[in-house]
Protein backbone atom coordinates (compact mmCIF):
# COMPACT_ATOMS: atom_id res chain seq x y z
CA UNK A 1 0.00 0.00 0.00
CA UNK A 2 0.65 3.56 -0.64
CA UNK A 3 0.50 4.55 2.93
CA UNK A 4 3.54 2.45 4.35
CA UNK A 5 6.18 4.47 1.78
CA UNK A 6 7.30 7.59 3.32
CA UNK A 7 7.50 9.08 -0.45
CA UNK A 8 4.65 10.99 -1.04
CA UNK A 9 2.88 9.56 -3.79
CA UNK A 10 -0.16 11.39 -6.06
CA UNK A 11 -2.89 10.97 -8.40
CA UNK A 12 -3.30 13.04 -11.34
CA UNK A 13 -6.89 13.95 -12.43
CA UNK A 14 -7.68 15.47 -16.03
CA UNK A 15 -11.37 16.99 -16.37
CA UNK A 16 -12.15 17.88 -20.34
CA UNK A 17 -15.28 20.23 -19.96
CA UNK A 18 -17.15 21.98 -22.37
CA UNK A 19 -14.80 25.15 -22.40
CA UNK A 20 -11.66 23.86 -20.95
CA UNK A 21 -9.22 21.17 -19.70
CA UNK A 22 -8.14 21.52 -16.27
CA UNK A 23 -5.80 19.21 -14.27
CA UNK A 24 -5.12 18.42 -11.36
CA UNK A 25 -2.59 16.75 -9.01
CA UNK A 26 -4.05 15.37 -6.12
CA UNK A 27 -2.83 13.29 -2.73
CA UNK A 28 -3.98 9.64 -1.42
CA UNK A 29 -6.26 11.29 1.05
CA UNK A 30 -8.18 13.12 -1.83
CA UNK A 31 -5.93 16.91 -0.89
CA UNK A 32 -6.06 18.72 -4.07
CA UNK A 33 -2.63 20.08 -4.12
CA UNK A 34 -2.34 21.98 -7.52
CA UNK A 35 -4.54 22.59 -10.33
CA UNK A 36 -4.18 23.83 -13.71
CA UNK A 37 -6.62 25.10 -16.53
CA UNK A 38 -6.54 25.92 -20.10
CA UNK A 39 -9.37 26.44 -22.94
CA UNK A 40 -10.45 24.96 -25.80
CA UNK A 41 -11.79 26.66 -28.97
CA UNK A 42 -16.02 25.77 -29.91
CA UNK A 43 -16.87 26.30 -33.40
CA UNK A 44 -20.60 26.83 -34.15
CA UNK A 45 -20.77 26.01 -37.52
CA UNK A 46 -24.54 25.50 -37.99
CA UNK A 47 -27.66 26.30 -35.66
CA UNK A 48 -27.40 23.93 -32.68
CA UNK A 49 -24.05 22.24 -34.34
CA UNK A 50 -21.25 22.68 -31.64
CA UNK A 51 -18.04 21.31 -32.88
CA UNK A 52 -14.24 20.94 -31.13
CA UNK A 53 -11.00 19.28 -32.01
CA UNK A 54 -9.66 16.05 -30.26
CA UNK A 55 -6.32 17.37 -31.42
CA UNK A 56 -6.14 21.12 -29.39
CA UNK A 57 -8.02 18.91 -26.85
CA UNK A 58 -5.45 16.28 -26.12
CA UNK A 59 -2.80 19.55 -26.45
CA UNK A 60 -4.47 20.68 -23.81
CA UNK A 61 -4.21 17.64 -21.66
CA UNK A 62 -0.58 17.48 -21.93
CA UNK A 63 0.07 21.14 -21.23
CA UNK A 64 -2.27 21.41 -17.95
CA UNK A 65 -0.60 17.94 -16.45
CA UNK A 66 3.07 19.34 -17.37
CA UNK A 67 1.38 22.45 -15.33
CA UNK A 68 0.24 20.60 -11.98
CA UNK A 69 2.97 17.59 -12.09
CA UNK A 70 6.37 20.55 -12.32
CA UNK A 71 6.24 20.07 -8.52
CA UNK A 72 7.17 16.38 -8.11
CA UNK A 73 9.33 13.45 -9.31
CA UNK A 74 7.54 11.36 -11.84
CA UNK A 75 7.81 8.17 -9.85
CA UNK A 76 5.96 10.01 -7.36
CA UNK A 77 2.68 10.38 -9.71
CA UNK A 78 1.00 6.48 -9.45
CA UNK A 79 -1.58 6.97 -11.70
CA UNK A 80 -4.15 9.07 -14.14
CA UNK A 81 -7.69 9.33 -14.71
CA UNK A 82 -9.38 11.06 -17.73
CA UNK A 83 -13.26 12.43 -17.37
CA UNK A 84 -14.54 14.45 -20.49
CA UNK A 85 -17.95 15.38 -21.88
CA UNK A 86 -19.91 12.62 -23.54
CA UNK A 87 -18.45 14.29 -26.99
CA UNK A 88 -18.56 12.05 -30.47
CA UNK A 89 -14.94 11.87 -31.14
CA UNK A 90 -14.21 10.45 -35.15
CA UNK A 91 -10.93 9.37 -36.48
CA UNK A 92 -9.89 7.45 -39.70
CA UNK A 93 -8.27 3.97 -40.12
CA UNK A 94 -4.40 5.78 -39.28
CA UNK A 95 -6.10 7.61 -36.11
CA UNK A 96 -6.17 11.11 -37.71
CA UNK A 97 -9.26 13.42 -37.25
CA UNK A 98 -12.05 13.36 -39.25
CA UNK A 99 -13.96 16.63 -40.18
CA UNK A 100 -18.10 16.08 -38.47
CA UNK A 101 -19.18 19.13 -40.76
CA UNK A 102 -20.12 20.19 -44.38
CA UNK A 103 -16.87 22.68 -44.14
CA UNK A 104 -14.29 19.92 -44.10
CA UNK A 105 -11.98 21.25 -41.69
CA UNK A 106 -10.43 17.45 -40.58
CA UNK A 107 -9.11 18.76 -36.95
CA UNK A 108 -12.93 19.52 -36.41
CA UNK A 109 -13.84 16.17 -35.38
CA UNK A 110 -15.65 16.25 -32.40
CA UNK A 111 -19.07 16.47 -32.22
CA UNK A 112 -19.92 18.06 -28.87
CA UNK A 113 -22.08 16.76 -26.13
CA UNK A 114 -25.08 19.70 -26.31
CA UNK A 115 -25.22 19.62 -30.31
CA UNK A 116 -28.44 18.95 -31.32
CA UNK A 117 -28.16 18.72 -35.14
CA UNK A 118 -29.72 15.35 -34.91
CA UNK A 119 -32.76 16.17 -33.01
CA UNK A 120 -35.08 14.76 -35.85
CA UNK A 121 -33.13 11.07 -35.99
CA UNK A 122 -33.69 11.28 -32.08
CA UNK A 123 -36.90 11.39 -32.22
CA UNK A 124 -36.80 8.45 -35.40
CA UNK A 125 -35.25 6.17 -33.34
CA UNK A 126 -37.72 6.87 -30.16
CA UNK A 127 -40.59 5.98 -32.59
CA UNK A 128 -39.18 2.55 -32.80
CA UNK A 129 -40.05 1.72 -29.61
CA UNK A 130 -36.84 -0.49 -29.57
CA UNK A 131 -35.90 -2.76 -25.96
CA UNK A 132 -33.08 -0.74 -25.75
CA UNK A 133 -34.66 2.15 -24.82
CA UNK A 134 -35.89 1.06 -21.13
CA UNK A 135 -32.67 1.93 -20.25
CA UNK A 136 -32.75 6.17 -21.34
CA UNK A 137 -36.32 6.50 -20.08
CA UNK A 138 -37.84 5.71 -23.19
CA UNK A 139 -37.00 8.74 -25.08
CA UNK A 140 -33.77 8.50 -27.06
CA UNK A 141 -31.85 11.91 -26.39
CA UNK A 142 -30.00 13.86 -29.17
CA UNK A 143 -27.48 14.06 -26.60
CA UNK A 144 -26.47 10.58 -26.79
CA UNK A 145 -24.51 9.15 -29.56
CA UNK A 146 -26.84 6.51 -31.87
CA UNK A 147 -28.44 9.42 -33.54
CA UNK A 148 -24.89 11.59 -34.01
CA UNK A 149 -23.93 8.86 -35.24
CA UNK A 150 -27.19 8.84 -37.64
CA UNK A 151 -27.01 12.14 -38.77
CA UNK A 152 -23.58 11.76 -40.14
CA UNK A 153 -24.28 8.54 -42.12
CA UNK A 154 -27.64 10.83 -43.54
CA UNK A 155 -25.23 13.91 -44.29
CA UNK A 156 -22.24 12.97 -44.48
CA UNK A 157 -22.21 10.25 -45.83
CA UNK A 158 -19.30 10.67 -48.61
CA UNK A 159 -17.12 12.21 -46.57
CA UNK A 160 -16.95 11.57 -42.95
CA UNK A 161 -19.11 8.67 -42.96
CA UNK A 162 -17.06 7.23 -45.51
CA UNK A 163 -13.39 7.89 -43.98
CA UNK A 164 -14.54 6.91 -40.51
CA UNK A 165 -12.99 3.79 -38.97
CA UNK A 166 -13.08 4.71 -35.06
CA UNK A 167 -16.29 6.50 -33.36
CA UNK A 168 -15.58 7.27 -29.87
CA UNK A 169 -16.96 9.15 -27.02
CA UNK A 170 -14.28 11.44 -25.85
CA UNK A 171 -13.55 10.08 -22.12
CA UNK A 172 -12.26 6.84 -24.61
CA UNK A 173 -10.22 9.05 -26.74
CA UNK A 174 -8.46 10.54 -23.79
CA UNK A 175 -7.60 6.99 -22.38
CA UNK A 176 -6.85 5.60 -25.89
CA UNK A 177 -4.43 8.43 -26.87
CA UNK A 178 -2.72 8.00 -23.00
CA UNK A 179 -2.41 4.02 -23.76
CA UNK A 180 -3.42 3.15 -27.29
CA UNK A 181 -5.75 0.87 -26.22
CA UNK A 182 -9.09 0.84 -27.28
CA UNK A 183 -10.71 -0.41 -24.50
CA UNK A 184 -14.01 1.77 -23.73
CA UNK A 185 -15.36 2.39 -20.38
CA UNK A 186 -18.41 1.24 -19.33
CA UNK A 187 -19.48 4.45 -18.41
CA UNK A 188 -19.48 5.95 -21.82
CA UNK A 189 -20.82 2.59 -24.00
CA UNK A 190 -23.61 1.85 -21.45
CA UNK A 191 -24.78 5.63 -20.09
CA UNK A 192 -24.58 6.94 -24.07
CA UNK A 193 -24.17 4.07 -26.99
CA UNK A 194 -26.68 1.81 -25.49
CA UNK A 195 -24.56 -1.14 -24.86
CA UNK A 196 -25.26 -3.54 -21.60
CA UNK A 197 -22.77 -5.20 -20.18
CA UNK A 198 -24.91 -8.13 -19.87
CA UNK A 199 -26.08 -8.34 -23.14
CA UNK A 200 -22.97 -6.31 -25.00
CA UNK A 201 -24.98 -4.63 -28.39
CA UNK A 202 -27.79 -5.50 -29.47
CA UNK A 203 -27.61 -6.00 -33.24
CA UNK A 204 -31.28 -5.75 -33.39
CA UNK A 205 -31.20 -2.01 -32.59
CA UNK A 206 -28.26 -1.00 -34.82
CA UNK A 207 -30.13 -2.48 -37.62
CA UNK A 208 -33.49 -1.34 -36.53
CA UNK A 209 -31.93 2.23 -36.70
CA UNK A 210 -30.00 1.94 -40.09
CA UNK A 211 -26.57 1.70 -38.43
CA UNK A 212 -25.81 -2.44 -39.31
CA UNK A 213 -22.83 -1.13 -41.23
CA UNK A 214 -21.48 -0.87 -37.50
CA UNK A 215 -21.87 -3.93 -36.58
CA UNK A 216 -19.09 -5.15 -39.16
CA UNK A 217 -15.84 -6.56 -37.81
CA UNK A 218 -16.90 -7.51 -34.14
CA UNK A 219 -18.18 -3.96 -33.68
CA UNK A 220 -14.72 -2.81 -34.50
CA UNK A 221 -15.62 0.91 -35.49
CA UNK A 222 -17.57 1.23 -32.06
CA UNK A 223 -15.63 -1.13 -29.43
CA UNK A 224 -15.51 -4.69 -28.99
CA UNK A 225 -13.83 -4.50 -25.77
CA UNK A 226 -14.78 -2.70 -22.64
CA UNK A 227 -14.00 -2.27 -18.88
CA UNK A 228 -15.11 -0.46 -15.69
CA UNK A 229 -14.89 2.83 -14.54
CA UNK A 230 -11.27 3.20 -12.77
CA UNK A 231 -9.76 -0.49 -13.88
CA UNK A 232 -6.32 -0.49 -15.27
CA UNK A 233 -5.95 0.48 -19.53
CA UNK A 234 -3.91 -1.42 -21.64
CA UNK A 235 0.22 -1.23 -20.26
CA UNK A 236 -0.24 2.31 -18.61
CA UNK A 237 0.94 6.10 -20.17
CA UNK A 238 2.90 4.75 -23.75
CA UNK A 239 6.00 5.93 -24.40
CA UNK A 240 5.16 8.87 -26.72
CA UNK A 241 1.97 9.71 -24.35
CA UNK A 242 4.37 9.82 -21.08
CA UNK A 243 6.75 12.13 -22.68
CA UNK A 244 3.83 14.64 -24.12
CA UNK A 245 2.32 14.30 -20.63
CA UNK A 246 5.62 14.55 -18.44
CA UNK A 247 5.26 11.15 -16.81
CA UNK A 248 6.94 8.05 -16.83
CA UNK A 249 6.21 5.10 -18.95
CA UNK A 250 3.80 2.79 -17.80
CA UNK A 251 2.10 4.93 -15.53
CA UNK A 252 -1.47 3.22 -14.73
CA UNK A 253 -4.16 5.09 -16.41
CA UNK A 254 -7.67 4.39 -15.15
CA UNK A 255 -10.47 3.24 -17.65
CA UNK A 256 -12.38 6.70 -17.46
CA UNK A 257 -15.88 8.18 -17.02
CA UNK A 258 -17.76 11.25 -18.76
CA UNK A 259 -17.53 14.10 -16.66
CA UNK A 260 -20.56 14.54 -14.58
CA UNK A 261 -20.10 10.83 -13.16
CA UNK A 262 -16.68 11.92 -12.09
CA UNK A 263 -18.23 14.97 -9.95
CA UNK A 264 -20.31 12.10 -9.02
CA UNK A 265 -17.07 9.64 -7.35
CA UNK A 266 -15.58 12.98 -6.15
CA UNK A 267 -18.30 13.41 -3.59
CA UNK A 268 -20.84 10.76 -2.94
CA UNK A 269 -18.67 8.33 -1.28
CA UNK A 270 -17.54 10.53 1.25
CA UNK A 271 -17.60 9.60 5.16
CA UNK A 272 -20.36 10.95 6.54
CA UNK A 273 -19.98 10.62 10.08
CA UNK A 274 -20.44 13.01 12.87
CA UNK A 275 -22.41 15.03 10.77
CA UNK A 276 -25.70 13.91 11.34
CA UNK A 277 -27.51 13.78 8.23
CA UNK A 278 -30.12 11.13 7.41
CA UNK A 279 -27.67 9.22 5.17
CA UNK A 280 -25.31 8.37 7.93
CA UNK A 281 -25.48 4.39 8.63
CA UNK A 282 -27.36 4.15 5.72
CA UNK A 283 -25.85 2.11 1.77
CA UNK A 284 -24.76 4.60 -0.60
CA UNK A 285 -28.30 4.22 -2.25
CA UNK A 286 -29.67 6.85 -0.06
CA UNK A 287 -27.58 9.53 -1.81
CA UNK A 288 -27.67 11.66 -4.95
CA UNK A 289 -24.91 13.62 -6.79
CA UNK A 290 -25.65 16.77 -8.03
CA UNK A 291 -23.42 17.93 -11.09
CA UNK A 292 -24.00 21.65 -11.43
CA UNK A 293 -22.22 23.42 -14.09
CA UNK A 294 -23.10 24.77 -17.90
CA UNK A 295 -25.96 21.67 -17.45
CA UNK A 296 -26.80 19.36 -14.31
CA UNK A 297 -26.77 15.72 -14.04
CA UNK A 298 -28.50 14.07 -10.90
CA UNK A 299 -26.80 10.84 -10.24
CA UNK A 300 -28.43 7.74 -8.24
CA UNK A 301 -27.32 4.14 -7.93
CA UNK A 302 -29.21 1.08 -6.46
CA UNK A 303 -27.81 -2.47 -5.32
CA UNK A 304 -30.44 -4.84 -5.07
CA UNK A 305 -31.44 -4.29 -8.99
CA UNK A 306 -32.79 -2.32 -12.27
CA UNK A 307 -34.90 0.84 -11.27
CA UNK A 308 -36.58 1.91 -14.32
CA UNK A 309 -37.66 5.70 -13.94
CA UNK A 310 -39.27 7.00 -16.86
CA UNK A 311 -38.18 10.24 -18.00
CA UNK A 312 -34.50 9.43 -16.90
CA UNK A 313 -32.08 7.76 -18.24
CA UNK A 314 -30.68 4.12 -17.15
CA UNK A 315 -30.50 1.87 -15.18
CA UNK A 316 -27.12 1.30 -16.43
CA UNK A 317 -24.74 -1.50 -14.71
CA UNK A 318 -21.68 -0.32 -13.81
CA UNK A 319 -22.27 3.56 -15.27
CA UNK A 320 -20.59 5.01 -12.33
CA UNK A 321 -19.96 2.75 -9.55
CA UNK A 322 -18.93 -1.08 -10.69
CA UNK A 323 -21.65 -3.27 -10.39
CA UNK A 324 -24.17 -1.04 -8.99
CA UNK A 325 -27.32 0.05 -11.18
CA UNK A 326 -27.08 3.99 -11.93
CA UNK A 327 -29.89 6.15 -12.46
CA UNK A 328 -28.83 9.18 -14.34
CA UNK A 329 -31.30 12.48 -14.44
CA UNK A 330 -30.33 16.13 -15.56
CA UNK A 331 -31.17 19.42 -17.08
CA UNK A 332 -30.39 20.40 -20.18
CA UNK A 333 -29.19 24.19 -18.90
CA UNK A 334 -28.56 25.08 -15.56
CA UNK A 335 -25.07 27.56 -15.44
CA UNK A 336 -26.03 28.31 -19.23
CA UNK A 337 -29.48 29.13 -18.65
CA UNK A 338 -28.90 31.56 -15.47
CA UNK A 339 -26.24 33.58 -17.73
CA UNK A 340 -28.50 33.50 -20.74
CA UNK A 341 -31.48 35.46 -18.61
CA UNK A 342 -28.95 37.83 -16.89
CA UNK A 343 -26.84 38.74 -19.56
CA UNK A 344 -29.95 39.07 -21.44
CA UNK A 345 -31.51 41.74 -19.50
CA UNK A 346 -31.32 45.40 -20.37
CA UNK A 347 -30.35 46.07 -16.96
CA UNK A 348 -27.08 43.67 -17.48
CA UNK A 349 -24.72 46.78 -18.10
CA UNK A 350 -26.07 48.36 -14.93
CA UNK A 351 -25.25 45.32 -12.84
CA UNK A 352 -21.66 44.78 -14.50
CA UNK A 353 -20.84 48.88 -14.30
CA UNK A 354 -21.58 48.18 -10.04
CA UNK A 355 -20.20 44.61 -9.38
CA UNK A 356 -17.52 46.02 -10.82
CA UNK A 357 -17.29 49.08 -8.59
CA UNK A 358 -17.70 46.70 -5.78
CA UNK A 359 -15.20 44.08 -6.57
CA UNK A 360 -17.34 41.27 -6.75
CA UNK A 361 -18.51 38.77 -8.96
CA UNK A 362 -21.69 39.61 -10.96
CA UNK A 363 -24.07 36.86 -8.90
CA UNK A 364 -21.95 37.40 -5.52
CA UNK A 365 -23.68 41.29 -6.40
CA UNK A 366 -26.95 39.93 -7.50
CA UNK A 367 -27.28 37.93 -4.44
CA UNK A 368 -26.34 40.44 -2.10
CA UNK A 369 -28.92 42.77 -3.61
CA UNK A 370 -31.72 40.79 -3.38
CA UNK A 371 -30.30 40.46 0.37
CA UNK A 372 -31.12 44.42 0.23
CA UNK A 373 -34.45 44.04 -1.46
CA UNK A 374 -35.80 41.74 1.30
CA UNK A 375 -34.52 43.61 3.96
CA UNK A 376 -36.31 46.77 2.83
CA UNK A 377 -39.61 44.46 2.39
CA UNK A 378 -39.13 43.12 5.51
CA UNK A 379 -39.71 39.22 4.02
CA UNK A 380 -37.92 36.30 3.37
CA UNK A 381 -35.82 36.46 0.21
CA UNK A 382 -37.06 33.56 -1.29
CA UNK A 383 -40.87 35.52 -1.38
CA UNK A 384 -39.72 37.99 -3.52
CA UNK A 385 -40.26 36.31 -6.71
CA UNK A 386 -43.46 34.95 -5.11
CA UNK A 387 -45.74 36.43 -8.48
CA UNK A 388 -42.61 35.84 -10.87
CA UNK A 389 -42.30 32.26 -12.09
CA UNK A 390 -39.93 29.99 -14.55
CA UNK A 391 -39.80 26.98 -17.08
CA UNK A 392 -36.50 26.53 -17.53
CA UNK A 393 -36.69 23.96 -20.72
CA UNK A 394 -35.07 27.11 -22.92
CA UNK A 395 -33.18 24.09 -24.50
CA UNK A 396 -35.52 21.27 -23.93
CA UNK A 397 -36.18 19.12 -20.83
CA UNK A 398 -33.71 15.94 -20.08
CA UNK A 399 -35.42 14.87 -17.26
CA UNK A 400 -38.41 13.30 -16.25
CA UNK A 401 -40.28 14.58 -19.68
CA UNK A 402 -37.39 13.84 -21.67
CA UNK A 403 -39.19 16.31 -24.02
CA UNK A 404 -35.94 18.25 -26.38
CA UNK A 405 -38.38 20.03 -27.67
CA UNK A 406 -39.63 22.06 -24.70
CA UNK A 407 -38.95 25.17 -24.55
CA UNK A 408 -38.73 27.59 -21.60
CA UNK A 409 -40.94 30.67 -20.64
CA UNK A 410 -41.19 33.22 -17.78
CA UNK A 411 -44.79 34.73 -16.60
CA UNK A 412 -45.41 37.56 -14.25
CA UNK A 413 -42.93 39.99 -15.81
CA UNK A 414 -43.63 43.33 -15.00
CA UNK A 415 -43.09 46.59 -17.59
CA UNK A 416 -40.37 47.86 -15.83
CA UNK A 417 -36.65 46.89 -16.56
CA UNK A 418 -34.79 47.64 -13.35
CA UNK A 419 -31.82 46.40 -11.85
CA UNK A 420 -34.56 44.86 -9.18
CA UNK A 421 -36.53 43.20 -11.82
CA UNK A 422 -33.22 41.91 -13.33
CA UNK A 423 -32.29 40.61 -9.43
CA UNK A 424 -36.05 38.98 -9.55
CA UNK A 425 -35.78 37.21 -12.79
CA UNK A 426 -32.29 35.48 -11.69
CA UNK A 427 -34.29 34.63 -8.48
CA UNK A 428 -36.79 33.29 -9.87
CA UNK A 429 -34.66 31.43 -12.55
CA UNK A 430 -32.76 29.61 -9.70
CA UNK A 431 -36.10 28.65 -8.25
CA UNK A 432 -36.98 27.25 -11.21
CA UNK A 433 -34.19 25.18 -11.46
CA UNK A 434 -34.46 23.64 -8.55
CA UNK A 435 -37.93 23.10 -8.46
CA UNK A 436 -37.00 20.77 -11.41
CA UNK A 437 -34.68 18.93 -9.91
CA UNK A 438 -37.58 18.17 -7.39
CA UNK A 439 -39.38 17.20 -10.26
CA UNK A 440 -36.39 14.56 -10.69
CA UNK A 441 -36.67 13.78 -7.43
CA UNK A 442 -40.16 12.73 -7.12
CA UNK A 443 -40.01 10.45 -10.13
CA UNK A 444 -37.05 8.63 -8.91
CA UNK A 445 -38.99 7.99 -5.13
CA UNK A 446 -42.06 7.07 -7.50
CA UNK A 447 -39.60 4.15 -9.04
CA UNK A 448 -37.90 2.71 -6.28
CA UNK A 449 -35.33 5.62 -5.03
CA UNK A 450 -34.75 6.49 -1.36
CA UNK A 451 -32.97 9.62 -1.39
CA UNK A 452 -32.09 11.07 2.13
CA UNK A 453 -29.19 13.33 1.39
CA UNK A 454 -28.15 15.20 -1.75
CA UNK A 455 -24.00 15.91 -2.68
CA UNK A 456 -23.29 18.84 -4.64
CA UNK A 457 -20.25 19.82 -6.54
CA UNK A 458 -19.70 21.99 -10.04
CA UNK A 459 -19.85 25.69 -10.72
CA UNK A 460 -23.17 26.90 -9.12
CA UNK A 461 -22.42 24.65 -6.47
CA UNK A 462 -20.39 27.48 -4.61
CA UNK A 463 -23.24 29.92 -5.61
CA UNK A 464 -24.49 30.22 -1.86
CA UNK A 465 -27.84 31.05 -2.97
CA UNK A 466 -28.25 28.34 -5.39
CA UNK A 467 -27.22 25.86 -3.02
CA UNK A 468 -29.61 27.16 -0.10
CA UNK A 469 -32.64 27.43 -2.46
CA UNK A 470 -32.17 23.86 -3.74
CA UNK A 471 -32.01 22.33 0.06
CA UNK A 472 -35.59 24.34 0.66
CA UNK A 473 -36.98 23.72 -2.56
CA UNK A 474 -36.14 19.94 -1.91
CA UNK A 475 -36.72 19.91 2.03
CA UNK A 476 -33.50 17.85 2.37
CA UNK A 477 -29.99 18.56 3.52
CA UNK A 478 -27.45 19.46 0.68
CA UNK A 479 -23.15 17.99 1.28
CA UNK A 480 -20.98 20.17 -0.38
CA UNK A 481 -17.36 18.23 -0.50
CA UNK A 482 -14.38 19.98 1.27
CA UNK A 483 -12.38 20.25 -2.05
CA UNK A 484 -14.20 22.36 -4.54
CA UNK A 485 -12.65 20.76 -7.41
CA UNK A 486 -14.58 17.05 -6.85
CA UNK A 487 -15.07 16.45 -10.38
CA UNK A 488 -10.85 16.44 -10.66
CA UNK A 489 -10.68 14.51 -7.62
CA UNK A 490 -13.17 11.80 -8.98
CA UNK A 491 -10.87 11.59 -12.00
CA UNK A 492 -8.02 10.99 -9.48
CA UNK A 493 -9.96 8.39 -8.40
CA UNK A 494 -9.63 6.39 -11.27
CA UNK A 495 -6.16 6.67 -11.27
CA UNK A 496 -5.96 5.75 -7.85
CA UNK A 497 -8.11 2.48 -8.95
CA UNK A 498 -5.98 1.96 -11.57
CA UNK A 499 -2.59 1.65 -9.73
CA UNK A 500 -3.62 -0.75 -6.73
CA UNK A 501 -3.30 1.16 -4.41
CA UNK A 502 -7.19 1.26 -3.27
CA UNK A 503 -8.59 -2.11 -3.83
CA UNK A 504 -12.30 -1.09 -5.19
CA UNK A 505 -13.38 2.56 -6.54
CA UNK A 506 -15.67 2.41 -3.17
CA UNK A 507 -12.62 2.08 -0.93
CA UNK A 508 -11.25 5.14 -2.89
CA UNK A 509 -13.85 7.13 -2.96
CA UNK A 510 -14.52 6.64 0.84
CA UNK A 511 -10.70 7.96 1.38
CA UNK A 512 -10.70 10.35 -0.94
CA UNK A 513 -14.14 12.16 -0.86
CA UNK A 514 -14.28 14.79 2.21
CA UNK A 515 -17.57 16.65 3.64
CA UNK A 516 -16.83 20.41 3.56
CA UNK A 517 -20.30 21.91 4.36
CA UNK A 518 -23.57 20.27 5.45
CA UNK A 519 -26.64 22.97 4.28
CA UNK A 520 -29.72 22.36 6.37
CA UNK A 521 -33.32 23.28 4.56
CA UNK A 522 -35.35 25.92 5.77
CA UNK A 523 -38.56 24.06 7.11
CA UNK A 524 -40.26 27.28 7.19
CA UNK A 525 -40.31 27.78 3.39
CA UNK A 526 -41.83 24.26 2.82
CA UNK A 527 -45.29 25.10 2.18
CA UNK A 528 -43.95 28.15 0.09
CA UNK A 529 -42.47 26.11 -2.48
CA UNK A 530 -45.18 23.50 -2.22
CA UNK A 531 -47.11 26.51 -3.68
CA UNK A 532 -44.43 27.56 -6.01
CA UNK A 533 -43.92 23.80 -7.67
CA UNK A 534 -47.65 23.53 -8.30
CA UNK A 535 -47.55 26.81 -10.36
CA UNK A 536 -44.12 25.08 -11.93
CA UNK A 537 -46.42 21.61 -13.08
CA UNK A 538 -49.11 23.90 -14.19
CA UNK A 539 -46.54 25.79 -16.42
CA UNK A 540 -45.60 23.04 -18.15
CA UNK A 541 -49.13 21.53 -18.75
CA UNK A 542 -49.86 24.95 -20.47
CA UNK A 543 -46.96 25.46 -22.31
CA UNK A 544 -47.54 21.78 -23.86
CA UNK A 545 -51.28 22.72 -24.73
CA UNK A 546 -50.18 26.05 -26.13
CA UNK A 547 -47.73 23.73 -28.59
CA UNK A 548 -50.51 21.44 -29.81
CA UNK A 549 -52.15 23.93 -30.52
CA UNK A 550 -50.46 26.05 -32.83
CA UNK A 551 -49.09 22.79 -34.36
CA UNK A 552 -52.74 21.75 -34.99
Amino acid sequence: MAGSDPVEWYYVGVDVGTASVRAALVTREGQVKTTAEEMVTIWKPHSDHYVQSSTDIWAKCCSTVRKVTQGVQRNQVRGVGFDATCSLVVLDQNFQPVAVNQDGEAERNVVMWMDHRAAEQAARITSTGHRVLSRVGGVMSPEMQPPKLLWLKENLRATCWRDAAHFLDLPDFLSWKATASLARSLCTVVCKWTYCPTEKWDTSFWTAIGLEDLLENDHSKIGDVTCCPGSPVGEGLTQEAAAELGLDTGTAVGASLIDAHAGGLGVIGADVRGFSLPCEDQPITSRMAMICGTSSCHMAVSCQGPLFVPGVWGPYLSGMVPELWLNEGGQSATGRLIDHVVKGHVAYPQLQEQAVKGGEHIYSYLNRHLSFMAKDLGAPLELLASSLHVWPDFHGNRSPLADPTLRGAVVGLPLSQTLDDLALLYLATVQALALGTQHILEAMTQAGHNITTLFLCGGLSKNPLYVQIHANATGLPLVLPAQTEAVLVGAAVLGACASHDYSSILEAMEKMAKVGKVVQPDHELWSFYRKKYSVFLRLHVHQREYMALMND
